[in-house]
């Protein structure tokens, strides 16, 4: 069975940003919260193009840092990468592994801390 489409589905539905990038850079998916979130920098124009176009000198070194961690080790997978307060969110850089556990890519993940208020079972 394909779970592609499944997988697909479940990054499309977080509303949180989930940018992807292959080991060049170049960022190859953004689910909708992360179009929406990234708008004024360009939205899905972003795709195709080098992530690190988006960064400063400094963010560009420390994103080589973290890669290069992921591949030093194939248990290296995740690491904080900054704390939005004014959002009460973590973002994390995740390295992405195929069924071998070799490094083909990585993902920035959003987590907000606040949280969610609605009721159970609100349909």
């Amino acid at each position: 069975m394909d779970l592609s489409p499944f997988f697909k589905s479940i990054i499309d539905q977080d509303q949180a940003s989930v940018v992807i990038c292959d080991l060049n850079h170049k960022i190859i998916y953004m689910n909708p919260a992360s179009i929406k979130n990234y708008h004024k920098w360009g939205g899905d124009s972003l795709i195709g193009k080098s992530l690190l176009n988006c960064h400063n000198s400094h963010s560009q070194e420390l994103i080589h840092n973290v890669i290069n961690w992921f591949k030093a080790d194939k248990c290296n997978d995740k690491v904080h990468t900054f704390f939005n307060e004014k959002q009460n969110k973590d973002v994390y850089m995740i390295a992405l592994r195929d069924e071998d556990r070799n490094l083909i890519g990585y993902y920035e993940k959003h987590e907000f801390r606040t949280k969610d208020e609605t009721p159970f079972y609100t349909l």
